[in-house]
């Protein structure tokens, strides 16, 4: 293998600006060569820090299911460069290597980063094709840069395959996964999506070869149970307000995270629960019989009906005007004594919290 240096890309350039900074085409070999000068790279990364015993640990972890690709490699070598960098500052032996690693590692994300934006037109052509009512072509072009770093990521020259062919792929799964999340009123999970499509790709598939097929059989294709693929199929771009969205011991419906525009504020139930027990603290301490009757039958304190002062005066055998006295009475002993509000509204408000309890 050539040796590396990190100056190589400006001496070994010979599609210099006009490939990579406004994002034109490559051709293949010039993919292939860029795909190799950022293998070289993350190679030079990794041999500066490969005799530090923790970056070996993290570069030979064994991954907890099998790759497919090789970006699972990339992120272990990304994660021992940084943790080879961290360390160095507090340990002096380890600034040398750490300094060579974080220069080839440079290199190779901003050549990785020029070979995806070479690509930057699939990016664009795929999300005019896409656009509808759930993302706009803007938010898709976005997650469709998105798609292209992860196959510049994972692209090898050595395949056959034109970087441009392979990322299409990529950048388009990355599109229908965006607008599979966002184009439903609750979000699924992302499983929950992906299981679906391959549900529906395996019925497209059992329909196209003419083979009659169930529910077990998709399921079987999947890899899931039967009754969670009747679930996945079931579902529309509308979700039960019943259906659980946890999976827990209880789980819970989807409508117990719902919020009631018409409840009350919890800071205002609280607020007025204090004062409607301050209240009737109040009104024990500091009103007489005759008071206390007059306040509770005027503003219905008792069960939510207010009444005139010619009503409460016809129950108490006593003048409109007498009645009115004794509540002016009532409040302004309740202002002076208790630091209850002297305001019938407030009494108001009150009786309609006391009447909801």
């Amino acid at each position: 293998m050539p040796s590396y240096r990190p100056d190589d890309a400006a001496e070994e350039n010979p599609f210099g600006e006009r490939a990579t900074s406004r994002g034109e085409r490559l051709t293949a070999e010039e993919e292939k060569d860029m795909a190799r000068r950022i293998r070289r790279a993350e190679d030079a990364a990794r041999d500066a820090i490969l005799h530090i015993d923790e970056a070996r640990a993290i570069i030979g972890r064994r991954p907890d299911r099998a790759e497919r690709t090789r970006a699972g490699a990339v992120s272990r070598l990304e994660e021992a460069v940084m943790t080879i960098a961290a360390k160095a500052k507090a340990m002096p032996e380890f600034k040398k290597p750490a300094r060579r690693a974080s220069g080839a590692w440079q290199e190779a994300e901003n050549l990785r980063w020029r070979l995806a934006m070479s690509g930057r037109r699939i990016a664009h052509g795929e999300a005019r094709k896409l656009a509808g009512p759930f993302m706009d072509e803007e938010d898709l072009v976005q997650e469709g840069y998105i798609g292209l770093l992860r196959a510049a990521k994972r692209f090898d020259p050595d395949r056959g395959i034109r970087f441009s062919t392979y990322a299409r792929w990529w950048v388009r799964a990355q599109m229908t996964r965006a607008i599979d999340h966002t184009g439903r009123p609750v979000r699924l999970p992302g499983c929950a999506v992906e299981q679906t499509r391959n549900l529906r790709k395996a019925m497209k598939r059992f329909e196209s070869s003419g083979i009659e097929y169930n529910v077990q059989d998709l399921a079987q294709e999947v890899g899931i149970d039967k009754e969670r693929a009747e679930l996945l199929l079931s579902q529309g771009n509308t979700i039960s307000l019943e259906q659980p969205v946890d999976d827990g011991p209880r789980p819970r419906p989807l409508e117990r995270f719902l919020s009631d525009d018409d409840a009350p504020p919890p800071d205002g139930e609280a607020i007025q629960a204090q004062e409607l027990s301050r209240m009737h603290d109040a009104f024990a301490a500091v009103l007489s019989d005759r008071q206390r009757f007059v306040l509770t039958r005027r503003y219905g304190l008792d069960d939510g009906e207010f009444r005139t002062l010619s009503e409460v005066g016809k129950e108490m055998g006593l003048s409109r005007e007498r009645v009115r006295q004794i509540e002016r009475e009532a409040l302004i002993r309740l202002r002076d004594h208790s630091g209850i509000r002297d305001n019938p509204f407030f009494l108001r408000q009150l009786a309609r919290t006391a009447a909801h309890a």
